[in-house]
């Protein structure tokens, strides 16, 4: 039954979203709208900045009000005249994230970030809505933008150099990521374009982004540091960077994010985009994901590729971590909530997740099968043979963080370790569908 009404929704949507016309709402420009997310472990508020206008909207054009993930946040725009949802799109945030760390218990702290909606033709209402573990609704802000507004600042060229790496059509038909160059110098700008070069490869090297290729344009702009490589705390070593990034994030080592939201989209006001990877000039094993908002990672790393794609996993599909440890401050997937993210279940509503891909005769809990360390592989076959071996699809438990409770669909995944090369069956069906979102005609 479940099912049936889910098909019955994605039907009104869909038949909705089709009778909207982009160029009914939208004039073919990005509105940029800057907010400030700021609290403590208990509290959420939302507060509005400012606002941009940039000459290229480079984001999807079809399917406008429809919602294809949840995630941690949603920003809503309706036409203010008639009311009617004419765009929606989802996002997380590092602050929701820093909220489930200890610190946030003793202190408030504000975070920035930045979306970009269509540029309307007539007066809007935008609504930021941020929900917690178990999707309810925690802070809400609602205001009106008019496209007349004589402070909605006009950016877009700022004097930086761009390249595209890959080019496969225009921006009104394809998925379009920027990378954005940190702690690399003047002198570096071709070490960079390099970089982008085999970040591009590594992406492109893996299904279901193989088949898709031809939907990407990626383009790289180079924002030359005053110091080479990110600032590294733990070190006392705080370097002049273009995007201010840095490990220890939440005091953890190896997490390399930047808190400067509205600097990167300044940095990339040259360009259109929709997705953003900032690379980071360092051989230190480091990166971050966060969904619909940024993915970091560093150029020179032995397991760059592999780290560049399992974050790029989180930040463009909304693909959850799959490995476990326990040993977090507080739960991130509590045992009364389906999770949002398309590859881990808690069993609420395993049916909207990937039960239609279970083997028949599967057992749930699937019991992990006994495989060859992928050490041990002599030979590229013998690797791959471990590879297709680990991936046959079932319900694992261990996932999300935490070793009970919550389900993974694969033994092993791209989402889980660095050893395993490819996506499970189920991730790159969410890759897939999410790409096909984007990208609808």
């Amino acid at each position: 039954m479940k099912r049936i009404v889910f098909a019955l929704f994605m039907m009104v949507c869909c038949l909705g979203a089709s009778a909207q016309q982009f160029d009914d709402y939208f004039d073919g420009r990005s509105l940029r709208l800057d907010y400030i997310f700021a609290g403590d472990s208990a509290n959420q508020y939302i507060f509005f900045e400012q606002a941009f206008v940039s000459p290229e909207w480079a984001g999807r054009r079809s399917r406008l009000s429809e919602k294809f993930l949840n995630g941690n946040g949603q920003i809503t725009v309706r036409d203010h005249a008639s009311g009617d949802v004419i765009y929606v799109s989802t996002f997380s945030t590092l602050f929701q994230e820093w909220q489930t760390q200890e610190e946030a218990t003793k202190v408030h702290k504000a975070f920035e970030t930045s979306y970009q909606v269509p540029f309307p033709k007539h007066d809007i209402d935008v609504t930021v809505t941020l929900t917690d573990v178990h999707n309810r609704v925690t802070s809400e802000l609602t205001h009106t933008v008019s496209p007349q507004d004589i402070l909605i600042r006009p950016i877009g060229e700022n004097g930086l150099r761009s390249k595209y790496v890959l080019k496969s059509g225009d921006v009104t038909s394809c998925v379009d990521i920027a990378i954005l160059s940190e702690g690399y110098t003047e002198a570096d700008e071709e070490k960079f374009y390099g970089d982008c070069a085999r970040a591009v490869d590594a992406l492109f090297s893996h299904e279901p982004f193989i088949s898709l290729k031809n939907r990407f344009n990626v383009v790289g702009v180079f924002a030359p540091s005053q110091d080479g490589g990110p600032s590294i705390p733990r070190e006392g070593a705080w370097k002049r960077t273009s995007t201010n990034a840095h490990y220890d994030t939440f005091y953890s080592d190896r997490y390399l994010m930047t808190s400067d939201i509205h600097r990167v989209y300044d940095l990339l006001s040259c360009v259109p985009f929709e997705h953003v990877i900032v690379l980071v000039n360092s051989s230190t094993y480091g990166g971050g994901g966060i969904y619909n908002q940024i993915t970091l990672s560093t150029s020179d790393h032995a397991t760059f590729k592999q780290v560049l794609v399992h974050e790029f996993g989180h930040s463009y599909a909304g693909l959850g971590d799959e490995y476990y440890y326990d040993d977090q401050y507080s739960t991130f997937y509590p045992s009364d909530t389906e999770p949002w993210e398309p590859n881990l279940t808690t069993l609420v509503d395993f049916e909207s997740k990937w039960a239609d891909m279970l083997p028949k005769g599967t057992k749930i809990p699937t019991p992990p099968a006994k495989i060859p360390d992928f050490r041990k592989a002599k030979t590229a076959k013998e690797l791959k043979q471990i590879n297709a071996a680990t991936q046959k699809v079932g319900v694992f438990e261990g996932g999300g963080y935490q070793s009970k409770g919550v389900y993974r669909p694969a033994q092993e995944c791209r989402m889980k370790i660095n050893e395993v090369e490819d996506f499970c069956p189920v991730c790159a069906r969410a890759i897939r569908r999410i790409t096909e979102f984007y990208t609808a005609k």
